[in-house]
């Protein structure tokens, strides 16, 4: 099958989790044929349902802390205060953060495609 984009090249094909995806090598367009694309939904739907079921039920929620028995007089015991803490000056402007996270599986589509 030739591609339709890039005229004078033929479609490779190629077959991951029992879809049959077929691909251009030049243009790296990807097309499906007839029943893949419904192949493709109700794996979807399959993930989705896996999902929900392995969602752990909710943790009950703790009671807060019972109020003390008296309120603390202010000034009674009256500690050196500390300096105010910040966040270093050169930090918020880095780009650290942005440049050193770890990779993620979005779902299993994103490995279908890879």
């Amino acid at each position: 099958m030739q591609c339709p984009v890039c005229p004078d090249t033929t479609l490779l094909m190629s077959e991951r989790q029992g879809v049959e995806i077929d691909y251009c090598p030049r243009c790296r367009g990807v097309w499906l044929d007839r029943g893949e694309l419904d192949k493709l939904i109700a794996l979807s739907q399959q993930q989705a349902m896996a999902a929900t079921a392995a969602t752990p039920a909710a943790a009950p929620a703790y009671a807060p802390p019972p109020a003390p028995a008296h309120a603390p007089v202010p000034g009674a015991h009256a500690q050196p205060g500390y300096p105010p803490q910040g966040r270093r000056p050169d930090f918020e402007d880095s780009d650290y953060h942005k440049h050193h996270g770890g990779y993620r599986r979005k779902s299993w589509l994103s490995d279908l495609f890879d």
